[in-house]
């Protein structure tokens, strides 16, 4: 709402927020997740452990980083995502400096879950907070650009990453990345910050009806689709990191050799592709409908890899199809929580979405490296398959929620999770 008219007046977050905060988010997963695989031999060596245990390390950060997402959701609600964002920026320069001055292991696990918990307060659940704080409608297109423009994170470091460390140790690659954080996103987020008092200075204290990107559940249902939402992500966020972090040796392990690696470059084309599908084409479709699409996809493509391996044709459709789900995951876990739920508390609920689908990250490459291991991968696959139709049964009964709900506002004062 703006004041100074007579009539309501919706507003946007400014396109050039957006690709802002999508230079960011570029920047942030590049620098704090995105470029770990390529530095992590070099650390193995610099500190005289086992590759492995590095990756394990990274875990423990990932799992530290999901019990603090919930809080960072709170702290943007009350003093706004881009003043957190401007903290999440500093502290990140500041933990990947630390990793790269740890003298000993112990310092660098330290140091690396640092950057974990600043992750929580730069990457996209706290982006996501900013958008809809920017803007009173049109939200869940904007985050849909949004997690277009960051798709290219990994197109972008990956082989950055790779150029700066044939010259660096991966010690002075950190404390390159140290200063993109500080000298560019920083700035950024202080930007966005300052466009966010302004829009607050100038609302109007009336209250506000639905958006039209918001179709919420009845009070008396939030706590179910609370805590069947947590459930989906969390499904869709184990299938995922399980699936990714293994894809080449599981393709391999499927009798594909090396076209595994060939096939496996589809993931990331076909994640952004999902997203400019639904940027063209997905405008009206309600966002429960997208999230049991997504998951669906995820559970599709694993069917196939299951029984069409090792036709090469056959499995890199499984890739296009993770890809596609993949993509599509990550726009919804901004834009569900919001049309299930309003705005009122999104950042928190953001927040516990975001929780919820890193914790499960962070042990499924474990999980399924150690059933590999101790089962065949057939059965490995068919654990993942019935882990992703949870996910879609999850979504598939919040779905059903919100027809029974119709589309009335949340009674004023209505408690909520």
């Amino acid at each position: 709402m703006l004041a100074g008219s007579d009539h309501v007046t919706e507003t946007r977050a400014p396109a050039s927020a957006i690709w802002a905060l999508g230079l960011t988010q570029i920047i942030g997963y590049g620098t704090l997740y995105y470029s770990f695989a390529i530095l992590a031999p070099g650390m193995a060596t610099d500190f005289d452990l086992p590759e492995h245990w590095i990756f394990g390390a990274l875990s423990v950060a990932l799992f530290v980083g999901s019990l603090l997402a919930p809080t960072a959701g709170r702290l943007a609600d009350r003093y706004g995502a881009g003043r957190v964002m401007c903290l999440g920026s500093a502290a990140a320069a500041l933990a990947l400096v630390a990793a790269a001055l740890s003298p000993n292991a112990a310092a660098f696990v330290a140091a690396l879950v640092m950057m974990e918990l600043a992750a929580c307060f730069v990457l996209y659940a706290t982006a996501f907070v900013a958008i809809v704080q920017l803007g009173d409608s049109g939200a869940s297109r904007s985050i849909t650009h949004l997690t277009l423009i960051a798709g290219f994170a990994s197109t972008a470091f990956w082989p950055l990453t790779t150029a700066l460390y044939a010259e660096l140790s991966w010690r002075e690659v950190y404390v390159v990345f140290a200063a993109l954080n500080l000298f560019i996103c920083l700035p950024v987020h202080f930007w966005l910050m300052r466009l966010h008092r302004r829009a607050v200075a100038v609302a109007a204290p009336a209250e506000k009806a639905p958006a039209s990107d918001e179709r919420p559940v009845d009070p008396r249902r939030r706590t179910s689709a609370f805590l069947l939402m947590m459930g989906g992500f969390a499904a869709a966020g184990f299938v995922l990191s399980a699936v990714l972090l293994h894809m080449v040796p599981l393709l391999t392990a499927l009798g594909l050799g090396t076209a595994g690696v060939l096939v496996a470059t589809l993931f990331g084309p076909s994640q952004v592709a999902s997203r400019l599908i639904n940027m063209v084409f997905g405008g009206r479709l309600p966002q429960t409908v997208l999230a049991v699409i997504a998951t669906g996809l995820l559970a599709a493509g694993i069917t196939l890899l299951l029984v069409g391996a090792p036709n090469v044709a056959v499995i890199a459709f499984f890739v296009v199809l993770f890809g596609l789900g993949s993509g599509l995951v990550s726009i919804v876990g901004g834009t569900l929580p919001l049309e299930v739920f309003g705005r009122e508390g999104y950042g928190r609920r953001v927040g516990w979405m975001s929780a919820a689908r890193q914790f499960t990250s962070a042990f499924a490459p474990f999980v399924l490296a150690l059933m590999m291991a101790r089962f065949s991968v057939p059965l490995s696959l068919a654990t993942l398959l019935a882990v992703s139709f949870l996910g879609v049964l999850g979504f598939a009964v919040i779905v059903h929620l919100q027809r029974l709900s119709g589309r009335p506002a949340p009674a004023p004062g209505a408690s909520a999770v």
